[in-house]
Order: structure tokens, then C-alpha cells, then sequence
């Protein structure tokens, strides 16, 4: 037997760091509820959820711009319904004022009405904005990135066209339409059935727009579901099998500690003898 180097005492002493290690790593697996706490944990794993999470992100933000470009789209669709409702108001006046029934003095009260209709339509096409930007006067344009690719074109990309509605009495060929005399009044009606075709061509517009950017936001979502489903599986513990590693390790440092005290007092039991 040798006393000058204790090798059951070396070894149990090795052992016993090893697993208070193991203790300490599940731990602060348990704690963080992170299976990959450092790169030594799990380089490849690591790197991959990194980039997922940085993808996760992009696609959160993705999302948030789909759903703006869906706010423009809402905006105007509440807009472009005023604008039809009011138009329609119109028609019934010139079907009105285009009867033989009305006199002069009636039209003119009519006609009243009905410019100050035109002039509200105006001034709906003109108030109606998102940050900044008329929407129904044929100027707006605005492209919104949807994707995480780095691509600012194709599928990665959705575009408002404000030519699309363009909803101006000028563009809707009522700008210049009265009902003060018969004749006017029927030429109204005749622009009014074009400008109410305009109108419901742009709803039209704007209902496909909507409906694209809803399921836009909706693929997004499931988009960043996944991703997250798929980080949370490479970096995330199972709490379930650490505990488990926990317990063994524990136990274990707890064995070891009584063994390495067993180990050391072997060593002062030659000592007595030889003394």
C-alpha cells in the first residue's frame, strides 16, 4: 500500500468535482430553463437557434407591416364607402331634379345639395391619409417588406397603388355635374352610374388587397409559430429529463463526498499503525 500519494482519495476527488460540475450545469438548466447556457454546451445547436431567433424577429416585424399595409387598405375602404354612399345620394337627387314634376326653383334647391355632396367627396378624397399620404387622390404608393429573405422584390414585398383609387370627382367625371336644369340633371345621372362603377371597381380593388395582406399576416404568424416551435427545440430543456440528471448528480456528489472522506481516513489509519 502506498501513504505518500492517496490514489483512492485522488481519484474519488476527481470524480467528485466531475459530478458537482454536472450539478451545477443542470442547475442552471433547471434555472434558465435553457438547455444550451454557453457555446461548450452546444456550438452547432447554438448557432442554429441564433439564427432562428434572429429570423423569429424579422418575421414579427414582417407581420407588423402587413398589418399596416392592411390599416391602409381599412382606411380607405371606410373612405371609398362614404364616397359610393354619397354618390348614390347624389343619383337620387338627379333622379329627382330630372323629373318634369320639379321647377326651376326646385332644382335649384336640389342642385344645392348636390354640389355640396361633390365638394364633400373632395374633401373626403383629400382628408383621407396614413402618415401623411392621401389615399384616395391617385397619388399614394407605398411597397411593405414581408418577408426576412433580404429580397425587396417578388413575393417578399406587398404594394398599395393608390392609382387604383382614385376616387377625385374629377377622376370620377362629376366634378363639373349639376342638376339645375333637366338637361344637366339627366347628364348627371349618366355620370353618375360611371363615377358609382369607379367607386365599386376600387372597393373591389381594396377587398383583394385585404384579402392578400390577411392571409399574408396569417402565413407570417404560422411562419414565426414554427421557427419558434423549432428554437425552442434546440435550445430549450426538458425539464423533465434534467430534473432527472439532477437527482442522479446530486446523489452522487453526495456519495462521493462520503466516499472521499472514507478515502482520506484511510491513509490516517496506516498512520496509527506505523505510530
Amino acid at each position: 500500500m502506498r501513504i505518500n500519494t492517496n490514489v483512492s482519495a485522488l481519484s474519488a476527488a476527481r470524480n467528485l468535482t466531475n459530478t458537482q460540475n454536472a450539478v451545477a450545469a443542470s442547475t442552471q438548466k433547471l434555472s434558465s430553463g435553457f438547455r444550451i447556457t454557453r457555446a461548450a454546451d452546444d456550438a452547432a445547436g447554438l448557432g442554429t437557434a441564433n439564427v432562428l431567433r434572429s429570423d423569429i424577429r424579422a418575421y414579427n416585424q414582417a407581420t407588423r407591416n402587413a398589418e399596416q399595409a392592411n390599416s391602409v387598405y381599412s382606411i380607405a375602404e371606410g373612405a371609398a364607402s362614404s364616397v359610393q354612399s354619397m354618390l348614390e345620394r347624389m343619383k337620387e337627387l338627379a333622379t329627382q331634379a330630372a323629373s318634369d314634376t320639379v321647377d326651376s326653383n326646385g332644382r335649384g334647391r336640389i342642385n344645392d345639395e348636390f354640389t355640396q355632396l361633390a365638394s364633400e367627396i373632395d374633401r373626403t378624397v383629400s382628408g383621407t391619409k396614413f402618415q401623411g399620404g392621401a389615399l384616395l387622390d391617385g397619388t399614394y404608393a407605398a411597397t411593405f417588406l414581408v418577408g426576412a429573405s433580404g429580397d425587396y422584390t417578388g413575393n417578399d414585398t406587398l404594394t398599395v397603388d393608390g392609382s387604383k383609387m382614385d376616387l377625385s370627382t374629377t377622376t370620377l367625371g362629376v366634378g363639373s355635374s349639376t342638376v339645375d336644369t333637366l338637361s344637366n340633371a339627366q347628364d348627371a345621372l349618366t355620370a353618375l352610374d360611371t363615377a358609382i362603377g369607379k367607386v365599386n371597381s376600387a372597393l373591389g380593388y381594396i377587398g383583394a388587397s385585404q384579402s392578400r395582406m390577411e392571409n399574408a399576416v396569417s402565413n407570417l404568424k404560422t411562419t414565426v409559430q414554427n421557427y419558434s416551435a423549432a428554437e425552442s427545440t434546440i435550445r430549450d430543456v426538458d425539464m423533465a429529463d434534467e430534473m432527472v440528471n439532477f437527482s442522479k448528480n446530486n446523489i452522487l456528489a453526495q456519495a462521493g463526498t462520503a466516499i472521499l472522506a472514507q478515502a482520506n481516513q484511510a491513509g490516517q489509519g496506516i498512520l496509527k499503525l506505523l505510530g
